[in-house]
């Protein structure tokens, strides 16, 4: 049976209010219970007492008189005066029973009430202390990012500590779960640039023979393009795997410094692909690691020229400002074929590649926005991305601004 009255559609009463509202729900029952129980053994008693007052002894006849304003009243005149009497008696008895239990009842139900308060608030502290810290397990930027958290809950071996134990318990699993996952793509990285660089070696070395002839040249080339693209697609994973633990050794970087370099780094790639970068930089003081942060930009400035229009209208506009919340922003806004709202999202899942850039020699590993995500992340920002009008996308990073600005 529920105790709770209704409540509006949306409004959802706490276990805190629901353990106190039926504390005080049985405190009260019990409280009318009580009043119900006196009351009755007081009009028993009364009834008795009366009945015994009135009652003529064995073997006598008791003949009632009084006196009643100066006037001697004998008979059954004295005993109907007696009976009201009583009457006006248990009245007022009764009336002052019920009120002035009444009166306690509430009195001493609004301490219970605000006990019972106290008492929910404290018994509920521990299940508080879970829910607080699955919060902060479920707000950090990545999942695995807040497995470090532990509850530690201090207090007798009961119910709720066996749940706060069987919580850490799973969360330090998750948490090296996570941990063998980052070691294994580091490591298998390393592993397999050995034998890539092997294969440039032999490759090379078998294109450049004087006896090398035309299609030997030829599929070296090609080879040489898929151990390039493997090679960029490693590169890509050991730093999706470095960029995803928190920065512990922050320096000073001014993002419009990176913009700049990043710019004239990349002029290169952009003039052979027809396109125009132009850049717009302001002062976006920040702190982190500045090779990772340039890693972010040349991302974003890469995937805006890869991605652009081929007849020679193209252009990427890489901006660096101050915005307002105590955040610094790059965004870069490219030309491009036109990107539906609902795809953008899987912009940021690794190895996800537009449909133009799905072959098996594409110059894309489809790590490049997933990177700049996990950059940005481990700096304490965020990412943000749209479709621009006409075609493109506007990609825009957010980060901390530093504090001596």
């Amino acid at each position: 049976m529920n105790l709770l009255p209704p409540l509006p559609r949306g409004v959802r009463p706490t276990l805190r209010v629901r353990l106190t509202f039926v504390y005080g729900a049985l405190f009260f029952l019990a409280g009318l219970t009580l009043l119900a129980v006196t009351y009755l053994l007081f009009n028993q008693q009364l009834n008795q007492t009366f009945e015994d007052r009135f009652k003529p002894e064995p073997g006598r006849t008791k003949q009632l008189f009084l006196m009643k304003d100066g006037v001697t009243v004998y008979g059954d005149a004295a005993v109907e005066w007696m009976r009201q009497q009583e009457l006006e008696l248990r009245s007022a008895a009764i009336t002052s029973l019920l009120a002035q239990g009444a009166i306690a009842l509430v009195v001493v139900g609004g301490g219970a009430v605000a006990l019972g308060w106290v008492v929910a608030g404290r018994v509920l502290a521990p299940l508080n202390l879970v829910t607080d810290t699955a919060r902060r397990i479920a707000a950090a930027p990545m999942a695995e990012r807040g497995l470090s958290e532990r509850i530690a809950l201090d207090g007798p071996a009961d119910e709720v500590k066996d749940l706060a134990d069987t919580f850490d318990t799973m969360v330090e699993r998750l948490d090296h779960s996570f941990d063998g996952q980052r070691r294994f793509v580091a490591n298998a990285s390393h592993e397999l640039r050995t034998p890539l660089t092997l294969n440039r070696a032999l490759v090379e070395l078998a294109m450049h023979r004087r006896t090398a002839s035309a299609d030997v040249k030829e599929l070296g080339e090609s080879l040489l393009e898929i151990n390039t693209r493997h090679e960029r697609l490693i590169s890509g994973l050991l730093l999706l795997a470095r960029s995803e633990q928190e920065i512990a050794d922050r320096s000073p970087v001014d993002l419009a410094d990176v913009v700049t370099h990043v710019a004239a780094q990349i002029a290169g790639d952009a003039s052979d692909a027809k396109v125009m970068v132009y850049e717009v930089t302001a002062p976006a003081p920040t702190t982190g690691d500045a090779l990772l942060l340039e890693r972010l930009v040349h991302n974003l400035v890469e995937n805006g020229i890869r991605y652009n229009v081929d007849d020679g209208s193209g252009w990427v506009r890489v901006v660096s400002r101050t915005v307002s919340g105590g955040k610094v922003e790059v965004e870069v806004s490219n030309t491009g074929p036109a990107v539906p709202p609902y795809d953008i999202p899987l912009l940021f899942k690794p190895f996800h590649r537009q449909a133009s850039d799905r072959t098996v020699t594409g110059t894309s590993a489809g790590l490049g926005l997933s990177i700049v995500r996990s950059v940005a992340m481990a700096h304490g920002g965020d990412v943000r991305a749209r479709p621009r009008e006409g075609g493109g996308l506007i990609v825009a990073v957010a980060l901390p601004r530093a504090r001596d600005y």
